[in-house]
């Protein structure tokens, strides 16, 4: 017996939005944090992005999606074209062509770092606005963020012209990343790379600035790019020197540093205080990426806004926050 083919029946009767049930993260994530009206304030873009005419809210998007579930350019072109529900919060119908892995490096260029901050910064002051973020107690800390595992291939070019070694001073000659540093933090902690400095609300669990420096910017130094203008700042000793607490005075801001062992004022009870209303928040470094996906100091900035975005857009939903009404 043949079967014949009924022409009506074909995939673009489906209905994404009833396919992707309510329970899916990105039906959540969409209701509380809409990224279609948070594209709606780049009007100054061109709104035919890519080669396809993918407009900026779908580059918004994928790049949310991409950080979202620690995706390659690679692997997101082929999640936009076999996940229905990827294809779903994009706005793609099922036979839709989707945008290939070019597309994600070009649509980073369009936006750049500013306008990735410009996004992360509107949720916050949304989520401000909602009550859900305060100024009140504030968690800031730093860690490492690596480049490059080794360095060796660097330091035998620095050899072979001339250098007694491979150091800060000259690094940036013989890496193809000149904005990268040599860290260390303690006293056996040594990476090449970058360090992400972090402030993290102590009432909601939302991390309220982060910045990239290279290494070798110390905790105190880089505190000047994630200082609160008010409340108290607790932190580790490497927030207690002059330098740190003139940063936090001029902000406004009282020091919950802990201090260090030889340093007047010394309190081990009240040290012990601080380090049990820390400890909650450190685990929001452990959510993190450890490695640049990128090379130079904007491009790892703007990976550390979307690595924030995510995180707090997850903290969101598990808060069950309102909708946050993110109007262009």
């Amino acid at each position: 017996m043949k079967l014949e083919r009924n022409p009506q029946m074909t995939i673009m009767n489906y209905d994404l939005d009833k396919i992707v049930k309510d329970s899916h993260p990105l039906k959540r994530i969409e209701k509380t944090v809409s990224l279609r009206k948070i594209s709606l304030g780049f009007k100054e873009l061109k709104k035919n992005t890519g080669r396809n005419g993918y407009g900026v809210e779908v580059g918004i998007k994928c790049l949310f999606l991409q950080f979202y579930y620690d995706l390659s350019d690679r692997e997101l072109e082929d999640r936009l074209r076999y996940d229905l529900a990827f294809r779903w919060f994009c706005g793609f119908v099922v036979d839709d062509e989707t945008p290939d892995h070019t597309y994600f490096c070009r649509i980073r260029k369009v936006l750049g770092t500013a306008r990735i901050g410009k996004i992360f910064r509107k949720i916050n002051s949304k989520a401000q606005d909602k009550g859900i973020m305060r100024n009140v107690f504030t968690f800031v800390d730093s860690s490492a963020v690596k480049t490059k595992e080794t360095t060796w291939s660097q330091r035998d070019k620095a050899i072979k012209a001339g250098e007694e070694a491979l150091n800060n001073k000259n690094v940036s000659k013989y890496s193809a990343d000149k904005d990268a540093r040599f860290g260390c933090k303690g006293k056996s902690k040594f990476w090449y790379g970058y360090k992400r400095h972090t402030s993290v609300d102590m009432c909601s669990g939302l991390i309220k600035k982060t910045a990239m420096t290279p290494a070798n910017v110390s905790d105190q130094n880089g505190l000047e790019h994630i200082c609160p203008t008010e409340g108290m700042v607790f932190a580790d000793k490497g927030y207690c020197l002059k330098e740190a607490q003139k940063i936090l005075r001029k902000n406004g801001c009282h020091s919950g540093a802990i201090k260090k062992r030889n340093m007047n004022g010394k309190n081990k009870d009240k040290d012990r205080w601080i380090s049990s209303l820390r400890s909650p928040y450190e685990r929001v470094f452990s959510k993190q990426l450890k490695r640049a996906r990128y090379r130079g100091l904007a491009k790892v900035q703007m990976q550390a806004f979307l690595e924030a975005i995510v995180f707090n857009v997850k903290r969101l939903i598990r808060l069950d926050a309102p909708p946050l009404c993110l109007g262009a």
